[in-house]
């Protein structure tokens, strides 16, 4: 039986060659399907009328007085709450899938081209919901999808650096 870090024979490889492909779609299709969650996300599946459906009743379920000015700041705080958790989880995946890659460039700025994909994808999902009458395209939106990215590789990177800080001082000379 074959560990993680073990090499596997490709078909038709030599031995010892790892397989590429497999590892690629390990680290990749998390990052594309979530991205794909993204956009499904900005349709009209996921419009603030159709999500006043859950958050409401759920709300006045908890909180039988609450009034309807602090029913929409609620709704209001929870859909941007979401925006911002979205996209600190697409930071996070897109981490995972840069950091191990074979290309060096792409290895050592995985934080930027994490951060770059965020905006990329944050900015299209605006420009796209500005197509859809049941949604709203904003830019303050995009800069909270930004900044939940942001917040998640910082802190990410804050505890990468501790955990490999960690690592030399008690085993000698550790890896990133």
């Amino acid at each position: 039986m074959f560990t993680r870090k073990e090499t596997h024979t490709q078909a038709g490889g030599e031995p010892g060659e790892t397989s590429s492909w497999r590892k690629r779609l390990w680290r990749y299709a998390p990052l594309a399907c979530w991205i794909g969650f993204i956009f499904f996300a900005s349709t009209g599946a996921m419009s603030a009328s159709n999500t006043s459906r859950i958050i409401a009743p759920l709300f006045k379920w908890f909180f039988p007085g609450i009034n309807e000015a602090q029913l929409l700041l609620v709704h209001f705080t929870v859909r941007k709450t979401a925006h911002f958790t979205e996209y600190a989880v697409l930071a996070l995946l897109a981490a995972r899938a840069f950091l191990p890659s074979t290309h060096g460039r792409l290895r050592r700025g995985w934080f930027v081209a994490a951060l770059a994909l965020v905006a990329l994808v944050a900015l299209l999902d605006e420009y796209n919901q500005s197509f859809n009458a049941a949604r709203t395209g904003t830019v303050w939106d995009s800069l909270i999808d930004i900044s939940g990215g942001a917040t998640a590789l910082v802190l990410f990177g804050l505890w990468r650096r501790r955990r490999v800080r960690g690592n030399v001082s008690r085993d000698g000379p550790g890896e990133l």
